[in-house]
């Protein structure tokens, strides 16, 4: 897969901060900085299947971002982003 455009919609983006506490930067941080991606559901919309990506931001948190991906523009919608379990960074670190 390869992301060439990440875009966070804003109101996406106001949800994360109050919900998670994640901006868009750190999420976006984690797709750029090699992330771990795997499937995670089909979307609503045939060809907009829903990616699960785990990583670090440059600073060192550990984030899941789950996104969008276009295929046809390689670009990347953020849907959601939040720090990770502690079952999903220990399969991190794992890897």
């Amino acid at each position: 897969m390869r992301i060439e455009s990440i875009v966070c919609p804003e109101y996406i983006e106001e949800k994360l901060q109050a919900k998670h506490g994640v901006t868009c930067y750190e999420a976006e941080q984690v797709l750029l900085n090699r992330p771990r991606i795997r499937f995670a559901e089909q979307g609503h919309t045939e060809g907009d299947d829903v990616y699960a990506a785990f990583g670090q931001t440059f600073e060192g948190r550990y984030l899941s971002v789950f996104f969008i991906y276009k295929p046809d523009v390689r670009t990347a919608i953020i849907i959601s982003a939040r720090d990770m379990s502690n079952k999903e960074r220990k399969a991190y670190g794992r890897k």
